[in-house]
């Protein structure tokens, strides 16, 4: 049974978000708001979370799982950026956007894209998950809140609570954030190339 803590949007209960972290740190799986849309997150290196996210979402070994990092310094020690790509990903975060970038040896190689050797980044324009990815003082391994043959992302946390009772440990709740999903950009063939279409501004990347 999922614990629900409701999480105040602009100032979050630094309590509340020190107990989330804590069960990150011990293998919990959460759903959590961000500017885009809800999210799963789990620990950096944990691969029940990770199982437990492909079960939920219906995913394969190619899906690209991503990093929600506190700021760019974070984001630098997971993946390769050159100086063209710094700039184009330094001007929209933090944002809705996500990067897939070549990995770093930082990455665990389960995260990585098993051909590729690529992985998600991203850095939200969100308080709650600020104040979280802060905390827990390492990325948040994480993937887009969207369920098999759903068009849409749950976007209320009683809702996920009701629905994700039995497969979570923890939902977080901070009242409306976004109802799309991230923009997805992937540079790891050097030219920005537009892999979904989202919550974020594209005219910069085409």
């Amino acid at each position: 049974m999922a614990k629900y803590y409701d999480v105040h949007p602009d100032n979050p209960q630094p309590r509340t978000i020190h107990q989330v972290a804590e069960s990150i740190r011990q293998d919990a799986l959460i759903a959590y708001p961000t500017d885009s849309c809800y999210a799963l997150g789990c620990r950096l290196g944990s691969r029940d979370g990770m199982e437990r996210i492909r079960s939920i979402r219906h995913l394969d070994d190619r899906h690209h799982f991503t990093l929600v990092c506190q700021d760019f310094a974070q984001l630098g020690q997971f993946v390769r950026v050159d100086k063209d790509v710094f700039r184009a990903v330094k001007a929209s975060t933090p944002g809705s956007y996500t990067f897939i970038l070549p990995a770093t040896k930082e990455v665990p190689r389960m995260l990585q894209h098993p051909k590729k050797k690529t992985v998600g980044v991203r850095i939200p324009d969100h308080v709650v998950t600020q104040a979280l990815v802060a905390e827990l003082g390492e990325p948040l391994l994480s993937s887009t809140l969207l369920l098999p043959g759903e068009d849409e992302p749950m976007t209320q946390g009683w809702e996920i609570k009701d629905r994700l009772d039995h497969v979570l440990d923890a939902v977080l709740d901070s009242g409306d954030c976004g109802t799309e999903p991230t923009t997805v950009i992937d540079f790891s063939g050097g030219e920005a190339e537009i892999v979904r279409r989202g919550a974020g501004d594209t005219s910069r990347f085409e």
